[in-house]
């Protein structure tokens, strides 16, 4: 979801950022490279670790998702340019799911807020997983929510830790990577193919699933 179908990534760092600045501690870049692909409880971990204001793990995972409901309640956190049309087009062909490092809270908050929920026939966060990306945990139970093996789905991602789980399950992979966070160089090469904006991701899914309902027919 991050990065794929919202920008949202720069408002996870500026809340990590900000919640530690509040307790003296000063994140930086490596900080949010390391948190990035985490699960919500890992992040929280990570984030209550480095801030050291005696905070539980679970007050800093609160305090950090009720900024990003906030924010996307500012209208801070919009579809990018043809993620919907993206959605709309797949889900006319094939079932999809979300699989995201996202927590529960915030997932369906974005997706009904952008009325695109309904085209989803599962979601998954990290955190309702044993282990959050790179690790291919969300992607492999997403795969088991749709009735689908895993070799047989596509993934789009943005992320160097999302393009590892996504390899890991044994997807198809589609990167599209985040010029903001640009991915590894070894995380692009788990990709089948790597596109430059969301049409292009949009006609590539396009064409894999219609070769599959030929397959079929």
């Amino acid at each position: 979801m991050d990065g794929v179908l919202v920008e949202s990534e720069h408002l996870w760092e500026r809340l990590w950022s900000a919640f530690a600045a509040e307790r003296g501690r000063q994140w930086g870049p490596e900080q949010t490279k390391s948190c990035q692909g985490m699960s919500a409880p890992e992040w929280a971990a990570f984030l209550t670790d480095f801030a050291g204001g005696g905070d539980s793990v679970a007050e800093t995972e609160r305090s950090v998702v009720d900024g990003m409901i906030k924010a996307l309640e500012d209208g801070e956190i919009e579809l990018l340019t043809g993620a919907r049309e993206m959605i709309t087009d797949a889900a006319a062909l094939g079932p999809i799911a979300l699989a995201s490092s996202a927590p529960r809270r915030v997932i369906d908050a974005v997706l009904t807020h952008h009325g695109v929920d309904h085209h989803f026939k599962a979601t998954v966060s990290s955190a309702e997983v044993p282990r959050g990306k790179p690790s291919p945990d969300v992607y492999l139970a997403a795969a088991d929510k749709l009735g689908v093996p895993a070799t047989d789905c596509l993934a789009v991602e943005d992320s160097s830790n999302g393009l590892r789980a996504a390899a890991a399950a044994g997807m198809t992979v589609v990167a599209i990577p985040n010029p903001g966070y640009p991915p590894a160089e070894d995380a692009l090469a788990g990709a089948a193919y790597c596109a430059t904006d969301h049409d292009a991701v949009r006609r590539y899914l396009l064409g894999k699933l219609k070769e599959k309902e030929g397959d079929r027919a």
